[in-house]
């Protein structure tokens, strides 16, 4: 008998029936936090699941299966010119304007097919945290100090938190990049340029569906632009479909009436229900599910993969996104924690208010570009500059759904250290912008 396995489980039973003896059912606060933990959930899965994580479990199907691994390593990977490899991660947000959850399978493709800890952490950091729409959003409601603060902070974080977490782990990512140089290389069945088109088709489809109403951004060139796409973000999106339907027949090598049956399914829908196209992208979705598992060689490689990470991904995300909205609730709605302690713990521009903010930013989840209403609210009741900077550079880019899946995939060390990162770089940077008279 393990006795150190024995006392951890005599640990959870004692937790878990304390928690259940004292559990205050009758309490309104409880009985409210409980149902913004549903209202939470439920607005997850109908704003985020089936347009962002859904797109986003194939694209990272397709990294681990399509894309040659000695490519990634080549780009990516720990030996690679650090100039080009944190460059690329530290500005991929601008492209993929995703959440922190929805980068998630996108981070343990590329992380998992040979990429470095530190451009890999730098690309998780970067993809939810720099967004162009975002950044003009919160120049234009909170002031242009903030915006340029927010764009120039979030690429350095990048930066600095991928640097820091290849100089931390050294050891491992050395040894990790000697048993990768030691695997025999396969050759890549296509060239890299069709691979890289395969996978643009799908991030277009998840960019242009995604694509939010910038109505709030203003008048500028920018907003402009941005409006003018989401007036024609379902068009856009159709496109990419159909550049990636095409080919799945001409690389893939996928039946074709296969997928124009796929095409024609989703059609019927769109014409017939046009205020509802999720409907229609779903059919796509659906048939796109079927297509690839009822294939042979790569297209059920594809499939596969892309499942591996939904089983994997999905679960841990649904957990992460009650516990968030128990104990904090949706924003503007309070959990179990009083949303009046909050507004008090970060008014001024203190050292501990800047690093409640940050810590707070945290753990809540911020779907993208909701953040800066929420922050115009809190500096409205109080809030300082300082730890509003603070919020911004850390609320986007972390959440406590998107850190149970980062443990899953680097384990609890390299999650905490990176927790750790965020929190104490988005302090630190909340102070000096306070105290510079942000």
């Amino acid at each position: 008998m393990d006795l150190k396995t024995e006392w951890k489980a005599l640990a959870l039973i004692v937790v878990g029936f304390g928690v259940c003896f004292w559990l205050p059912v009758g309490s309104e606060r409880f009985l409210g936090a409980v149902g913004e933990a549903l209202h939470l959930a439920r607005w997850y899965a109908r704003e985020h699941v089936l347009l962002c994580l859904v797109p986003a479990f194939f694209i990272a199907g397709a990294i681990a299966v399509f894309l040659n691994q000695a490519s990634v390593v080549k780009y990516l990977g720990a030996r690679a010119n650090r100039v080009l490899s944190y460059g690329v991660a530290s500005v991929s947000g601008a492209v993929l304007a995703v959440c922190s959850c929805t980068v998630l399978p996108l981070f343990a493709g590329i992380y998992r097919r040979g990429a470095g800890l530190g451009p890999a952490t730098a690309f998780l950091y970067a993809g939810p945290a720099i967004n162009v729409l975002a950044i003009v959003l919160t120049a234009r409601l909170l002031g242009p100090g903030l915006g340029v603060a927010r764009a120039v902070g979030a690429v350095v974080f990048s930066i600095v938190i991928g640097l820091v977490m290849h100089l931390v782990f050294r050891k491992e990512e050395r040894r990790r990049s000697e048993e990768e140089l030691a695997l025999p290389e396969r050759a890549a069945p296509r060239p890299l340029w069709q691979t890289s088109l395969l996978i643009a088709a799908m991030v277009g489809v998840l960019v242009f569906a995604n694509w939010g109403a910038p109505a709030e951004a203003g008048d500028g060139p920018v907003a402009g632009w941005a409006a003018a796409v989401w007036q024609h973000k379902w068009a856009a999106t159709a496109l990419c479909a159909a550049a990636l339907g095409a080919m799945l027949v001409v690389w893939l090598r996928v039946a074709w009436w296969k997928v124009a049956l796929v095409g024609l399914s989703a059609a019927v829908p769109a014409v017939l229900l046009p205020a509802m196209p999720q409907v229609a992208f779903a059919v796509a979705v659906l048939g796109l599910a079927l297509v690839a598992a009822t294939g042979d060689g790569e297209s059920r490689e594809w499939f596969d993969s892309t499942w591996g990470f939904a089983r994997q991904i999905l679960p841990l995300l649904l957990v992460g996104v009650l516990v968030a909205g128990l104990l904090l609730g949706r924003p503007g709605h309070a959990g179990l924690v009083p949303s009046e302690w909050v507004d008090a713990a970060v008014g001024g521009n203190s050292v501990r208010a800047n690093f409640f903010a940050a810590l707070a930013g945290a753990l809540m989840y911020f779907a993208t570009l909701t953040e800066v209403p929420i922050v115009q609210g809190l500096v409205a009741n109080g809030m300082g500059r300082g730890p509003a900077l603070a919020l911004l550079l850390a609320g986007p880019a972390v959440s406590l759904p998107n850190l149970l899946v980062i443990r899953s995939v680097l384990g609890t060390k390299k999650t905490a250290v990176y927790l750790a990162l965020v929190v104490v770089m988005a302090t630190v940077s909340g102070c000096i912008y306070g105290a510079i008279g942000g």
